[in-house]
């Protein structure tokens, strides 16, 4: 293990996360685009609102302790930092950089979970190297072909889990059906949903559409005892037409990104047009406190960040741009998924019936 063990002990020597008084949580202070300036405010906005929370961030000490200065002293003594001297970036090949780069604040993070200094990890960085990390050092539970990066995303009258947005680009049925049994029991006990249901997303919502993978994982869903309910298109996902959303990483990855862009048309367009009439502006000011809950539905930032469901451990992948609210809810979602035993769950479903 590179520099995580002894730094941490140093840092942290009496292991407060052991005794039950904070989960510690690994974050890449150095994955981002505003690293390592948010990931710091995160933690500490994260850690002033959850007293089970403790956050070791990762990277490189002299950058980071600028940002902890203000810190109140109840949060500052739950941070602590680790160094590492490498960045793995955002345009490094994901698996080269992370089997080379061992003291790069993404792998040691990975590293640290793998040891259980940590409880998880959570990065804004490079999401191909985090899912290879997740799988080449944290490793995957066993049984698991391939992990799936799962995203909670707005509905029109519930949220949605849509997986794989980016782990696993391209996908075999063996793929799918795993993913949708992980999002199932996701769902179920991480979200509170009985019995959800779980759909494929295709391109029409008869039987004899979808390509030979799709119609495969059709085929093999609809004799598993999940609540299955065939397929969706993609004017369902918003529409919340099913708990459970599954595809593989390319589709998910461009939904959501598409789903994004819609979303900053509508605010551009809708700011436009009350800025250009008089009438308009009155009518905003009034609904304001609405058009705010409405905005704030479809933030990348409510949504905190996306469990790598899979791995042997916590992982979560936060938005590259995250600010200090996002990483705060990534961090938030990974105490969460542990508090509530999410890799335990999903490791003795596949024990007991794969």
């Amino acid at each position: 293990m590179p520099k995580a063990p002894a730094s941490l002990a140093a840092d942290m020597p009496q292991r407060e996360w052991d005794r039950g008084r904070a989960l510690l949580f690994a974050l890449d202070a150095m994955g981002g685009d505003f690293a390592p300036k948010e990931p710091c405010r995160g933690a500490i906005l994260a850690c002033g609102e959850e007293p089970e929370l403790s956050v070791a961030l990762v990277g490189r000490r002299a950058e980071i302790e600028p940002y902890l200065e203000d810190a109140p002293s109840s949060v500052r003594s739950r941070i602590s930092i680790v160094e590492a001297s490498e960045v793995i970036g955002m345009g490094d090949n994901p698996g080269s950089s992370i089997r080379t780069k061992k003291d790069s604040s993404m792998r040691v993070i990975m590293e640290m979970v793998r040891a259980r200094e940590a409880v998880g990890c959570i990065s804004a960085g490079n999401t191909g190297a985090i899912v290879a990390g997740g799988v080449l050092v944290v490793g995957r539970i066993q049984g698991i072909d391939r992990p799936g990066l799962a995203v909670p995303i707005p509905a029109l009258n519930r949220a949605s889990l849509l997986l794989d947005v980016g782990a696993t680009v391209r996908c075999k049925a063996i793929n799918l059906y795993q993913f949708a049994h992980m999002g199932s029991i996701y769902m179920r006990s991480l979200s509170g949903v009985e019995n959800p249901s779980v759909a494929l997303l295709s391109n029409g919502l008869e039987e004899i559409k979808g390509d030979v993978v799709i119609s495969e994982a059709r085929e093999m869903l609809a004799g598993a005892s999940l609540n299955f309910s065939g397929y969706v298109e993609g004017k369902d996902v918003p529409l919340g037409r099913t708990d459970v959303v599954v595809c593989d990483g390319f589709t998910g990855n461009a939904l959501i990104k598409f789903g994004e862009g819609i979303g900053e048309i509508v605010k551009s367009v809708a700011r436009t047009e009350i800025e250009n009439h008089f009438l308009s502006k009155i009518g905003a000011a009034l609904m304001m406190p609405a058009l705010k809950k409405i905005w704030a539905r479809f933030e990348h930032e409510q949504r905190g960040g996306s469990p790598l469901l899979g791995v042997d451990g916590i992982v979560v992948k936060a938005h590259g741009n995250s600010r200090d609210r996002a990483i705060a809810g990534a961090l938030k979602v990974a105490l969460g998924f542990a508090q509530l035993k999410g890799t335990e769950l999903i490791k003795n479903s596949f024990e007991t019936d794969f």
